[in-house]
């Protein structure tokens, strides 16, 4: 049982479009595949801010502190446009993924506290929707 919970929680450090899938798949009970998706996308939050923080330092000192010019177009940046912080990382989170969104909020510039909060709400969030979701809808199938 350990194995498959290192495994799921591996899997959501980068997706956890996969991880609870695979953890109702290893036959998991749903507590269990809630509590290993939150854990391994709670890593993958902050593996990703502070990565991309790193990365957006070396690559300014680089370019002599120019700021990048932001997008205008693409569904990011319309979030990002009509509910700023709270909105790339609580909605953002749960639409396209964590690290999207803490890039595009690295990219923006975005307090890295802030940005981590909320994507941390949002990882927990889509955890716990997304579980229930694949619980009752193998309830109903089965």
């Amino acid at each position: 049982m350990l194995y498959k919970f290192f495994t799921v929680a591996g899997l959501a450090t980068f997706e956890i479009y996969a991880a609870i899938p695979a953890g109702f798949a290893f036959k998991m009970p749903p507590l269990y595949i809630f509590l290993a998706s939150v854990t391994g996308g709670v890593a993958g939050v902050y593996v990703a801010t502070y990565l991309g923080d790193y990365l957006r330092k070396i690559f300014y000192k680089k370019k002599n502190n120019t700021k990048p010019e932001k997008p205008k177009t693409g569904i990011v940046y319309r979030i990002w446009d009509r509910f700023g912080v709270i909105g790339l990382g609580l909605l953002g989170t749960i639409i396209v993924g964590a690290p999207i969104s803490i890039g595009v909020g690295v990219g923006f510039n975005v307090p890295l506290k802030k940005m981590l909060a909320w994507c941390l709400l949002g990882v927990v969030i889509r955890c716990a929707l997304y579980t229930t979701i694949g619980h009752y809808g193998l309830k109903m199938v089965l």
